[in-house]
């Protein structure tokens, strides 16, 4: 029965009860008396009452459905409101879940195209930083320490600090090429990668360290290369917004299959403050390879990123 025949039926029959009612036992009489205007007041609130009633019972699933719109979250997928019954309120949350189902597929590619464009174009700047930059900087640094051994003294002082300068910017620039292309990764796994980023990002201020278990099943590249990123930007999270002096990477087999990543530092976690770009982020590249993303405040405080990946086969690396 259509949503128009249920609620219809409904306040017919309430209808139809004071008729009755009016028509039998309840009499009003000229001019109306007290104790029946009392009666047909009564009669009033209590067919108002079942009304009311009656409507929120039927019109709970289509409140369900509104609330399920509202809360939905591409980044977040997997939740859809229950189908219930036959009618025009299960078609319609069908037709919603059908129409979730499409656009996560969809998002799901585009952001893997935008991610694939991304790590091309980051792998392409990298290699003009390295190229380019760095060779014209390490001609400078040669041409100084030519200039610095013939020149006097004085003279000699301020070109060996502009050697430091020219050394200082050399070093930060293969530091970002590093990080906008991981060599290490590509050329050692992941492993390797994941203890020179804890080593990179460790300060004396800031302590990182790394803890992978041996025997992991065997990652893809494209998982290989969303573990390695998220871990680098929730280190990057950690060193620059938490406040934190330690900082833990854990690479190791999950419970029921697969692989899980977790990034756990001590700062002052994330508060009331809402999710980033960053964070976002992750979750896309989290989506491209069906895993599961949780980022929250840790068990003795701070904050943890949690990266659980599906089991992809027996392999171990």
């Amino acid at each position: 029965m259509s949503l128009y025949w249920r609620i219809f039926l409904l306040n017919a029959c309430v209808l139809a009860t004071s008729v009755i009612l009016l028509l039998g036992p309840v009499t009003v009489s000229t001019p109306v008396l007290f104790g029946e205007a009392l009666v047909l007041l009564g009669g009033l609130a209590a067919m108002l009452a079942v009304n009311a009633a009656l409507l929120r019972i039927g019109l709970a699933p289509l409140v369900r459905l509104s609330r399920a719109m509202t809360t939905a979250d591409l980044l977040k997928p997997g939740a859809r409101p229950a189908v219930t019954g036959d009618g025009e309120i299960a078609a319609l949350t069908r037709t919603f879940n059908a129409m979730l189902d499409r656009l996560e597929a969809e998002r799901a590619t585009s952001s893997g195209r935008v991610l694939t464009a991304l790590e091309g174009e980051r792998k392409r700047i990298a290699q003009e930083l390295h190229d380019e930059i760095g060779q014209t900087l390490t001609a400078v640094l040669l041409q100084l320490k030519h200039a610095a051994d013939r020149c006097p003294e004085p003279v000699r002082t301020d070109l060996r600090q502009a050697q430091e300068t020219t050394r200082a910017s050399l070093d930060e620039i293969r530091r970002i090429a590093r990080r906008l292309r991981p060599g290490v990764l590509e050329e050692l796994g992941l492993h390797s990668a994941l203890r020179s980023l804890a080593a990179e990002v460790g300060t004396p201020r800031l302590g990182v360290t790394a803890h992978i278990t041996p025997g992991l099943p065997h990652l893809d590249p494209a998982a290989e290369l969303v573990v390695y990123r998220v871990a680098q930007e929730g280190l990057t999270n950690a060193a620059r917004h938490s406040g934190a002096t330690r900082v833990e990477i854990h690479l190791r087999p999950r419970p029921g299959g697969g692989v899980g990543l977790l990034v756990r530092d001590d700062g002052q976690g994330l508060g009331d403050a809402p999710e980033g770009a960053g964070i976002g982020g992750m979750r896309e590249r989290a989506l491209l390879i069906g895993a599961e993303l949780g980022v929250g405040a840790g068990p003795h405080g701070g904050t943890q990123v949690s990266l659980d990946l599906p089991d992809a086969g027996p392999t171990a690396r």
